[in-house]
């Protein structure tokens, strides 16, 4: 892991005048740790209980969703301008919410909608806090696509350069802690989603045999 500045992950203003520099993006463990616990003390305060395996599945899918749009799209197919734009947008998160939610509804599974939302809305959040903190307001405007644009990504941005990029900046250090936090508390809450992961694979190598 690159401890040179050169090598941390850019992005430059549209008009290419200065360049903001981010010394860690948020990742994906850090997504969903953030989109777990967040959801874990909704279920518990809503509804009494732990997350089922259904609802952890559907928060975590939902915690990488904009990432998993975003980013192919921009980084490997060139279609998008940033990695954060259109599926970081408010105006499409809760289009996709609100769609989810009425398919979630007919089938009466409207659990799932809500953990789904938890996730993506965290995901969103999540990425605005650095920006907010170091008072770089141009790297939120990727919350009000396609009215506001945010800056372009640097043209050498990839999946690889990203990871080679990683350092342990106090901001990933706290990732990586949320994360351990996170994982105590699932397993804390039994484990949702550990026995069906296990049946699966029993089920999966028998078939196999």
């Amino acid at each position: 892991m690159s401890r040179n500045p050169s090598r941390r992950w850019k992005r430059q203003i549209e008009d290419g005048t200065s360049v903001a520099l981010i010394e860690t993006p948020m990742w994906p463990w850090g997504h969903l740790a953030v989109g777990y616990l967040l959801y874990t003390l909704f279920s518990r305060v809503s509804i009494g209980r732990s997350p089922t395996a259904s609802t952890t599945l559907a928060v975590a899918v939902g915690t990488q969703f904009p990432d998993l749009i975003d980013k192919p799209l921009a980084w490997t197919f060139g279609i998008l301008a940033s990695g954060r734009s259109f599926a970081h947008s408010l105006l499409i998160a809760s289009s996709v919410i609100v769609l989810i939610f009425l398919v979630s509804r007919r089938q009466k599974r409207i659990s799932l909608a809500i953990a789904f939302g938890i996730g993506y809305l965290s995901h969103l959040v999540a990425d605005a806090v650095l920006p907010l903190a170091r008072g770089e307001y141009q790297f939120i405007a990727f919350l009000g696509w396609p009215i506001t644009r945010p800056p372009l990504d640097s043209e050498e941005m990839s999946f690889i350069s990203q990871f080679m990029s990683m350092e342990f900046t106090p901001f990933f250090i706290l990732q990586l802690v949320l994360g351990g936090v996170a994982a105590v508390v699932w397993w804390c809450d039994d484990a949702p989603g550990l026995q069906r992961l296990r049946r699966w694979t029993i089920h999966r190598g028998q078939r196999t045999e």
